[in-house]
């Protein structure tokens, strides 16, 4: 195995201006040219670090469990819950019906997801409620006559949705793992929705950004919708909503998929040319799968395997990185930026060409993880120059024939543990909420390759292996994970973010494992991403400094700043086995526990 070796003194720095440096990055492979001391020296000098971690307040640490998420009323349920004796299952449970109500930009019950369970034992297990594409979806569903995509007819559409397996997956969850009575735990959901709550700034300025829209895509309803703008502290109540909750309270699972739920589901895709049917959503089942599994650096690094591209394409990312000692890089170097670039280069080209739904395909997963084939990619990286994504294809074997999500992690007073990560795709998904029932439809039929070689919202380029099917779960980015750490469980990790996600989770783990920093330093850090294609570094404002900017550039990297990446809501247990809880402070994210 290549172990790239640094001169920690130098500190990789020199070693950014690529081709003027002399030290042995990859063995065997690109001798760079030598450099006059006096000059070297000069670099050592004017080289300093440029970006220093912003230290956050002190971190929510907990002594006995913890949940930790995206919405302040949700985290208040799962401490609730917590309380009353329930597990990490009964707090997912719980939960993800209270960001259904309080979060509705991402919660959900119109949404799928995956759910990575950890028991107080050790023991793995991973559900996939991932939606599916409806028995009447084509591959050529948004092509018109030309085989061209129609504009946002895979985003904004009835016809953009897949059918809905949150509410499946969450009864499907806890009847295997959940202790406490569902009926009672869906009582914090109905009674939020009833008697409603009082919405934060940030989702006042986000209702009043997407007003037009809910206005334009919602002619039959008046959801979120107000005759002045809103602001902090209104009260927002979804009786509606309600309804649907207090059904699914009464019938559990056939009190969304089937009766006056269904009906209206139907009844909001006729309206709409949208494709799921009552025998779409009566037919709807969750899948329990292996959760995928490996090492990175002696840890044990356990994640979500296919129709999830996350967890095998993370792990790809960090075997690649077991090259590197980004221990000796200081956090956002250019050196840090570059090395992770380059990992997140090759590893994406890959995503595109082999991830789907392993229902329909066999993957290569061993093949793709294998020491000999990871060698040869690791090869391909110059540590002098960055590569061109043009020039960078996937890899090849013989193959048998997405922004807006929410992620939440819980560790009980047992050990039990849960990273669940749930989505309707984009931001308030399709935006067209289902009249008389009250909750938003997803438009995940865009993260499906709509046309091989074509990009979807993310820019996220996919191949024949994610082309639409009837019954097909589309790919998904979603990442919940778990890491140990001498077998004893040590992170729990997930975020929102599309494309984003899989190399946040990465990041979060070179920060915490080899950088060393806290879970609220690694959380709140600025990020930066890239995903083969298009073949630019996103970045965050503030995360790189005008002077890394300008050598970046310098390097042949193309730069461009983008809004926030990921709301990753994470925890750490400490060597004392406390919990460090970190929300996202990008958001209303909050934790809770005790």
């Amino acid at each position: 195995m290549y172990q790239i070796q640094l001169n920690h003194l130098v500190f990789g720095r020199v070693r950014a201006i690529r081709g003027y440096a002399s030290l042995p990055w990859l063995q065997g492979s690109h001798q760079a040219p030598s450099v006059p001391h006096a000059f070297l020296l000069l670099l050592i000098v004017v080289c300093i670090p440029i970006f220093s971690i912003a230290q956050t307040s002190s971190p929510n640490v907990f002594s006995k469990a913890a949940v930790v998420c995206a919405h302040p009323e949700a985290a208040r349920v799962g401490e609730g819950v917590l309380r009353k004796g329930g597990n990490a299952a009964d707090v997912a449970f719980a939960v993800h019906f209270a960001l259904a109500v309080v979060y509705p930009s991402a919660g959900n019950l119109g949404g799928g997801g995956f759910a990575l369970w950890r028991s107080t034992g050790g023991e793995y297990d991973f559900l996939d409620f991932r939606e599916k594409a409806p028995e009447s979806a084509t591959a050529t569903l948004f092509l018109d006559a030309e085989g061209n995509p129609v504009p946002l007819k895979s985003t904004e559409t009835h016809a953009a949705s897949g059918v809905p397996g949150s509410v499946a997956g969450l009864f499907a969850f806890h009847r295997k793992y959940g202790t406490l009575n569902r009926a009672d735990l869906l009582k914090y959901a109905i009674r939020l929705a009833e008697q409603g709550f009082s919405i934060t700034q940030m989702q006042a300025d986000d209702f009043n950004l997407y007003a037009e829209k809910f206005k334009s895509l919602n002619p039959s309803n008046k959801y979120l919708q107000k005759a002045t703008d809103w602001k902090a502290g209104d009260r927002l109540v979804q009786k509606d909503l309600a309804k649907v909750l207090k059904a699914i309270q009464a019938k559990e699972e056939k009190g969304f998929y089937e009766g006056r739920t269904a009906k209206l589901i139907v009844k909001e895709m006729k309206r709409g040319n949208g494709l799921i049917t009552y025998s779409d959503l009566k037919n709807y089942q969750a899948v329990w799968r292996k959760p995928i599994s490996g090492t990175y650096k002696g840890y044990k690094v356990v994640s979500a395997p296919p129709p999830s591209a996350g967890g095998l394409a993370l792990l790809q990312m960090l075997k690649l990185s077991e090259r590197v000692d980004f221990s000796a890089f200081d956090h956002k170097s250019v050196d840090d930026i570059f090395y992770s670039t380059e990992v997140q280069r090759l590893v994406y080209a890959d995503r595109a060409k082999f991830a789907g739904d392993p229902d329909f395909f066999s993957l290569p997963i061993d093949s793709l993880l294998s020491d000999e084939y990871l060698n040869k990619r690791a090869a391909k990286i110059n540590p002098y120059t960055p590569n061109k994504s043009s020039d960078i294809l996937p890899g090849h074997f013989p193959v048998l024939e997405k922004e807006n999500t929410t992620h939440f992690s819980i560790v009980d007073e047992q050990g039990n543990a849960v990273s669940l990560t749930t989505t309707i795709n984009d931001h308030y998904g399709s935006k067209i909420f289902v009249t008389g029932a009250g909750f938003l439809l997803n438009n995940e039929m865009d993260d499906f390759s709509i046309k091989p070689g074509t990009a979807n919202m993310y820019g996220l380029t996919g191949m024949d292996a994610n082309a639409i099917a009837p019954g097909k779960r589309m790919l998904s980015s979603m990442t919940p994970t778990m890491v140990e750490k001498d077998g004893k469980l040590f992170l729990i990790l997930g975020t929102p973010g599309g494309s984003t996600i899989i190399t946040t989770v990465y990041r979060l783990i070179i920060q915490v494992v080899d950088q060393k920093m806290t879970m609220n330093q690694a959380v709140a850090g600025k990020r930066f991403h890239h995903q083969w294609l298009p073949d630019v570094i996103f970045y965050e404002e503030d995360a790189l400094t005008p002077e890394m900017q300008e050598e970046l550039i310098r390097m042949g990297y193309e730069l461009r700043l983008r809004g926030y990446i990921g709301r990753a809501d994470c925890i750490r247990i400490l060597p004392d086995g406390g919990i460090e809880a970190a929300p996202d402070p990008r958001g209303d994210d909050s934790a809770a526990g005790y």
